[in-house]
C-alpha cells in the first residue's frame, strides 16, 4: 500500500477567471516574446516540433496552439516510488505530499550548534533521520557534500541517500553523463531499467532557468537526457519578484507559468509522455536590501497560488514551502514555516519541497524533527471534519445525557485516534511538570529526539548482493 494520501484544494487564492487571465498572458509571453534557450540541441528540438526559432538570438517563440497541443502529452499523474512500496507517492489532482529540499552547503551541527560545511555523511545521516520521521514523505538530497569531488558527487549522493532511506529519493546531477549512471545504479535495486521506469525509486530536479526567460544551457542538456530516458523530472524555476520577474505578483505568476510551459513542452517534444513535474517556485527579495527572503509571506502567497496553474494544464506540481529567514531553529522558523506549509498544503500542492529541515543558510538536524510535526499538523488540517451518522454521535449524546462525561465512553475510545493529532515535540504538560522535567524548550527537545533517532534507527538495508554489484561498477566513496 502507498503512503496515506491527504487531499488539499480547500484554499484557492485566485478565481477561475483570474487563473484564465494569467494563463492567457503566459501564452502571449511565449508567442510574442519567447524564451531564450542557448543550446543548439534544444533549438533543433523546438524547431522540429513546430516552434518559431531565431537561431541568431536563440529565442524560441511557441504559438499558443502548439503549447496546448504539446502539453496534452504530459501525464496528469506521476508515480514516485520508495524502495519500500509503503512509501510510494501518487502525484495527482490535489494529493499533498511534503518532504525535504535544498542544495545547501552548510549544516548546523547537532552537537556544537555551529554552522559547518556539509559532508557526505550528512546526506546519509539526514536520510536516516527522515526515514524515521513519519510525516515527511520523501527525501530530496538537502545538502551538497563539500568533501567529495564534483565529478564523483552525483552518483555518491544518490547512493548515500538510497542506502539510508526507503522513501523516494530525488536530486540533481551536474554532468549529463551522470544521468545514465544514476539510472544504472537505481536499476540494480529494482531489477533492471525497465522495472525502474515502472517503479522509479529515484527522480531528478533540473533548475533550468538561468535568468528571466533564459534557460541554463548545461541544465537544459541534462533535462533533455533525463526526458529521453523517460525518468520523472521536476522542472524547477525561481522567478524572483522585482528581480527576475515583475514586482507584481500577477506578473510573476504569468512569467513563471510561461517558463514552466516552455520547459514542459521541450520534455514532451523530446519524449512524449515524459513524467515531468511542474516546478514553479516563485521567489522574493527584500526590495530595500536585495536580500533573498524564503520565509516572506509574499513567497508563501505566490507558492500557494502557483499550484492552480499546474492544475490548469493538468500536470502535477512541485513547489516551495517551509522556507525561513531565521538563522537557527527558533520562534521565527516556527511561524514562517507553519504558515507556508499549511497554505501550500491547503492549496493542494502535490510535492512540497523544502518543507523540512531548512534554515536561512543551511539545514539543521533538529529542524527536521520540528518540521515533521508541522507537516503532521498540516496533514491533520487537510483531513478536516468528518461528518457521518457515526461522527455526529447522536446515540453517544443520548446515552451520556445531561452533565455526563464522554471520556470513558465507547464512542470516544473508537474515534479519538482519528480525531486527534498527537505531537511528539510540542509540550502539553503543566508548568510544574514541565519545570520538573528540565524546563526544555522545543529546540532542545527536538535535538534530543534527533540524537535518539540517529543512535537507534536502522533503515532497511539494500541487499548485500546489490551493494557489491554497485561497488564493483562504480567508484563509491561512502
Amino acid at each position: 500500500m502507498p503512503r496515506e494520501c491527504f487531499a488539499g484544494g480547500q484554499l484557492e487564492l485566485l478565481t477561475t477567471e483570474e487563473v484564465e487571465t494569467i494563463h492567457a498572458s503566459s501564452l502571449r509571453i511565449l508567442e510574442e516574446i519567447g524564451v531564450k534557450v542557448p543550446l543548439a540541441e534544444a533549438l533543433d528540438i523546438y524547431t522540429a516540433g513546430g516552434a518559431l526559432v531565431d537561431r541568431d538570438s536563440a529565442v524560441v517563440r511557441i504559438p499558443a496552439s502548439l503549447v496546448e497541443q504539446v502539453l496534452s502529452r504530459a501525464p496528469s499523474e506521476i508515480l514516485l516510488c520508495g524502495r519500500d512500496e509503503a512509501n510510494d507517492l501518487q502525484l495527482a489532482g490535489k494529493n499533498v505530499f511534503a518532504g525535504t529540499g535544498g542544495a545547501e552547503v552548510k549544516v548546523l551541527d547537532l552537537d556544537t550548534g555551529q554552522l559547518r560545511q556539509a559532508v557526505l555523511k550528512d546526506v546519509a545521516d539526514i536520510a536516516r533521520l527522515v526515514d524515521a520521521l513519519e510525516h515527511i514523505d520523501y527525501y530530496i538530497r538537502p545538502v551538497e557534500a563539500q568533501d567529495v569531488p564534483l565529478q564523483k558527487l552525483d552518483l555518491n549522493k544518490y547512493y548515500a541517500a538510497l542506502c539510508n532511506t526507503t522513501k523516494h529519493v530525488m536530486g540533481n546531477v551536474y554532468f549529463r553523463e551522470k544521468v545514465a549512471e544514476v539510472i544504472e545504479l537505481a536499476a540494480v535495486l529494482t531489477g533492471g531499467v525497465q522495472e525502474l521506469i515502472k517503479r522509479p525509486i529515484v527522480s531528478f530536479i533540473t533548475s533550468w532557468m538561468l535568468g528571466t526567460l533564459t534557460a541554463n544551457p548545461e541544465v537544459t542538456a541534462n533535462l533533455i537526457e533525463i526526458a529521453s530516458r523517460g525518468m520523472p523530472v521536476a522542472l524547477s524555476s525561481v522567478s524572483i519578484l522585482g528581480l527576475t520577474s515583475p514586482v507584481t505578483m500577477a506578473g510573476n505568476l504569468a512569467l513563471t507559468h510561461a517558463e514552466q510551459m516552455a520547459g514542459i513542452a521541450l520534455c514532451q517534444l523530446v519524449n512524449p509522455g515524459t513524467p515531468v513535474i511542474y516546478g514553479g517556485c516563485p521567489g522574493v527579495i527584500d526590495i530595500r536590501s536585495m536580500a533573498f527572503c524564503p520565509g516572506s509571506i509574499e513567497r508563501s502567497i505566490l507558492n500557494t497560488a502557483i499550484s492552480q496553474f499546474s492544475r490548469r494544464i493538468g500536470v502535477p506540481n512541485y513547489n516551495f514551502a517551509g522556507g525561513t529567514d531565521a538563522k537557527i531553529p527558533d520562534i521565527q522558523t516556527g511561524y514562517e514555516k507553519a504558515f507556508g506549509i499549511c497554505m501550500a498544503a491547503l492549496a493542494g500542492s502535490n510535492y512540497i519541497h523544502h518543507a523540512a529541515g531548512r534554515i536561512k543558510d543551511g539545514v539543521a538536524y533538529e529542524q527536521y524533527v520540528i518540521d515533521n510535526e508541522i507537516i503532521g499538523m498540516a496533514k491533520r488540517a487537510l483531513k478536516g471534519i468528518r461528518v457521518t451518522e457515526d461522527t455526529l454521535a447522536l446515540e453517544a449524546i443520548r446515552s451520556v445525557k445531561h452533565g455526563g462525561s464522554f471520556i470513558d465512553h465507547e464512542h470516544t475510545l473508537e474515534h479519538y485516534r482519528d480525531e486527534f493529532f498527537f505531537p511528539r515535540i510540542a509540550d502539553r504538560k503543566s508548568w510544574d511538570k514541565w519545570e520538573s522535567s528540565g524546563s526544555l524548550d522545543a529546540r532542545e527537545r527536538a535535538r534530543r529526539e534527533a540524537r535518539r533517532i540517529l543512535q537507534n534507527h536502522r533503515p532497511q538495508p539494500i541487499p548485500e548482493s546489490c551493494d557489491a554489484q554497485i561497488r564493483k561498477r562504480f567508484e563509491i566513496v561512502f
